[in-house]
């Protein structure tokens, strides 16, 4: 299979896409870039985006569906540092149920995080119906009384009816994988922070729902068949969305930086 087209008119034989190329596909020719090893592409797309003649094409990550990135505006240090900082795991939430353009929009973000290999893999359910959400934190808090977990999780919901495990949040957000899937839980994380990050930009707080995924993770969980889940398909992420019923007046600190250089 023909990977790449050339316009040679717009080539310059710059080398960038050769040099860029993380598998080796490509090599540089008296000619341009030309495939030696067509099998090992992984469809990451670098050959195409770092041209600067727009001369070559990929018919795995085509020209046409890339974006210019010199038209968007970068941000400076500082606000970078601000802006990820800035990020809180939200625990209380309004009711003010999320719009499901807003939903789409963050596993959408989340879909183009970094995976390993660039094999993705990564799905997503997502759940923002009330009565589903309500029978999977019973579900849950139940399988905690059968572990003996801790009651600080478990005594508030059966005594006062206290969500301890979604914090009340109007939407859940699973990442699935297929069950024979390797990188499953590793892709998960990196695709779930990305949403992370970006939901504050849409007015939305988010937190990862650690005590969630211990119940929803195991294997035979009841959560699976509550949310559908395929025989072939596991749960490797679980993040509760929602509108933050506070805000937060300061960027709150961390422990001190611990760093070294290694040298000979």
């Amino acid at each position: 299979m023909n990977l790449i087209t050339l316009d040679q008119e717009k080539c310059i034989k710059c080398g960038l896409c050769v040099k860029e190329c993380p598998e080796r596909v490509l090599e540089l020719s008296k000619n341009g870039p030309k495939e030696i090893s067509t099998e090992e592409c992984i469809s990451c797309g670098h050959c195409v985006a770092i041209c600067p003649q727009e001369a070559i094409d990929n018919i795995k990550t085509p020209l046409s569906n890339q974006i210019s990135s010199k038209k968007f505006p970068k941000l400076s240090p500082e606000e970078a540092e601000n802006f990820l900082r800035s990020r809180r795991s939200i625990r209380s939430y309004k009711e003010t149920p999320v719009p499901r353009e807003k939903l789409i929009d963050l596993v959408n973000i989340a879909h183009f995080a970094p995976s390993g290999h660039n094999l993705q893999g990564i799905s997503y359910a997502i759940i923002d119906d009330r009565d589903i959400l309500d029978k999977a934190v019973m579900i849950a808090i139940e399988e905690f009384e059968k572990d003996k977990v801790s009651s600080n999780f478990t005594k508030p919901y059966r005594e006062k009816g206290i969500d301890t495990i979604l914090r009340g949040a109007p939407c859940l957000i699973l990442a699935t994988a297929d069950s024979n899937f390797p990188r499953g839980r590793e892709n998960s994380i990196l695709s779930l922070s990305y949403l992370e990050l970006y939901a504050p930009t849409l007015g939305l707080g988010s937190c990862w729902a650690g005590m969630f995924e211990r119940i929803s993770m195991k294997d035979n969980s009841p959560l699976l068949k509550l949310f559908n889940i395929t025989n072939n398909k596991k749960i490797t992420g679980a993040v509760m969305v929602g509108y933050p019923k506070y805000t937060y007046s300061r960027l709150v600190d961390r422990d001190s930086l611990e760093f070294t250089f290694i040298t000979q």
